[in-house]
């Protein structure tokens, strides 16, 4: 009978991957168990076919010169448009869309959902990204400004709002353990549903080597936001709720009579969550699957740019899009692909339940990244001379390939699609980079909400000084409107006199 090691060296051995066996003898019986499962479930064929394919373009890109506008609701001109029948794939009037939306709302029609897998390494948090303290006043993190954006509809429209959490293994049971701590921040238990997504494992970019994270452990990285299609339709062993353990998370939401999920990813704190006027355009399109989009100021802004190729909505992402597609302009100057992604979505449930299936197929994106490793090459050496076998390295290049799906490849499987353009400025900060970093930082997102909440308060008539901040929990006011109700009730009027006070209302 074949020993342990023997049955994985035959797995290992016609695929090249034997490294992988380096430090075996160092592992104790229950570490070569674990490895022994990880091994046995890498498809070694699918990661060489992948591998394989890592210098070719994107299929999109190839397509690029065929993009066309995809049908969308502009911020400029959607008060102008006239009010088209009831799935005529038209902009709708605002005002309907708006009724629409709030009906489905106070009907208990509408779920939130968050990718939270990802952790805070450029910004040098070794935390769940989603435990980040964002709030320029309060330190409020992300995850809690959400939730309060959540609770706040949720009360001007007398409904719940389920609140589904994707993590992954990393931030997984630190994610549990702080809504736990903090007792989700209002949501009541029913209300939050944490799952968590599938990993691949990381190569080395020149070999097509299956990385060690430790002796005994595989290298793996989250499945990207496209794992989030499987990740609903499976089981979910650790939930605390039978039918999600049974049958996951999106046959849950059916049961409770959801019938539209609103996607978004952690790291925008702006993000305005089942806004109703969003969710109208898309109801009343009869649309599957419907996005916001921010208008481009150039043509390689870094966002996914959304585009009509043959009657499908794609996104072709910046790094792919070829230069000739990315500058063309139409007649008046303006950029002919102008509508960048934010990763800001609404999905029928009856949709992605019955594209579940699909998920196998979305196909996997492939990126060169910097992944810590175990040496397990018996002759590598330092810049010394000293030995590097068996030594953790954390390179300073992007080393390896990361295999991940993105939701956005389902869109065109989707009836009609549309973009709804939204003020950058109002709704979207992604917090994606270092401090030092030009862009997408921390002081830069905290300004940003600061900048949102002096607008609401300059645009009621009030005046702050210059070195005042105001920070506005989504609990006291989420939108202007909402603030201009609540100051009244306060008995509070510009004809007070200036905001000398920096403060963070609650």
């Amino acid at each position: 009978m074949a020993s342990l090691k023997e049955e994985l060296t035959a797995i290992l051995l016609p695929h090249e991957q034997l490294q992988l066996l380096a430090f075996w003898d160092e592992l104790t019986s229950g570490e070569q168990a674990g490895l022994a499962e990880e091994i046995r479930a890498l498809d070694l064929s699918q990661i060489e076919s992948l591998y394989a394919r890592r210098g070719e373009p994107a299929a999109a890109a190839a397509l690029a010169d065929r993009a066309e506008e995809p049908t969308a609701y502009h911020l400029s001109d959607r008060r102008e448009q006239p009010d088209p029948p009831d799935g005529a794939g038209q902009p709708a009037d605002p005002f309907r869309a708006v009724r629409a939306g709030e009906e489905a709302l106070r009907a208990g029609k509408l779920a939130a959902a968050v990718v939270a897998g990802g952790q805070g390494t450029r910004l040098d948090f070794p935390h769940a990204k989603g435990i980040y303290p964002i709030g320029p006043i309060s330190g409020a993190t992300l995850f809690q400004i959400h939730i309060e954006r959540i609770r706040a509809v949720c009360r001007k429209y007398h409904t719940r709002i389920p609140f589904c959490i994707q993590t992954s293994p990393a931030t997984h049971e630190e994610t549990i353990a702080f809504f736990r701590e903090h007792r989700n921040f209002g949501l009541a238990d029913d209300d939050v549903l944490i799952f968590c997504q599938g990993t691949m494992p990381s190569v080395g970019y020149d070999d097509c080597k299956v990385l060690l994270s430790e002796k005994g452990t595989v290298a793996k990285s989250p499945d990207g936001h496209g794992g989030f299609l499987a990740a609903i339709n499976q089981p979910q062993a650790d939930s605390p709720f039978t039918r999600v353990r049974q049958a996951g998370i999106l046959s849950e939401l059916q049961r409770r009579g959801i019938e539209e999920l609103f996607y978004f990813q952690i790291d925008n704190p702006l993000i305005d969550i089942c806004n109703p006027e969003f969710i109208g355009y898309h109801l009343l399109a009869r649309s599957e699957y419907s996005s916001q989009v921010v208008r481009k100021t150039s043509p390689k802004d870094r966002v996914g740019n959304m585009v009509m190729i043959d009657g499908r909505l794609h996104v072709i992402e910046y790094s792919d899009i070829p230069d000739a597609a990315a500058e063309r302009r139409k007649p008046d100057g303006s950029l002919a692909i102008w509508a960048g992604s934010i990763a800001v979505h609404l999905m029928n449930v009856n949709f992605l339940k019955a594209k579940a299936d699909y998920a196998g197929s979305l196909p996997y994106h492939i990126a060169k990244k910097k992944v810590p490793y175990v040496v397990t090459d018996r002759d590598a050496k330092d810049d010394s001379g000293n030995a590097l076998f068996g030594v953790k390295v954390k390179p300073a290049e992007p080393n390896a390939v990361k295999f991940e799906k993105f939701i956005f490849d389902l869109l065109p499987q989707a009836r009609n699609p549309i973009v709804v353009e939204i003020d950058e400025k109002t709704g979207f900060a992604p917090l994606k980079n270092h401090p030092r970093e030009a862009k997408d930082n921390p002081q830069m997102v905290r300004r940003m909400l600061l900048d949102l909440y002096r607008l609401w308060l300059r645009n009621l008539g009030y005046r702050i000084a210059d070195n005042v901040d105001i920070e506005i929990s989504p609990l006291y006011a989420n939108s202007a409107a909402e603030l201009a109700k609540r100051l009244s009730e306060e008995g509070k009027s510009p004809s007070d006199g200036p905001i000398t006070e920096s403060a963070y209302w609650s």
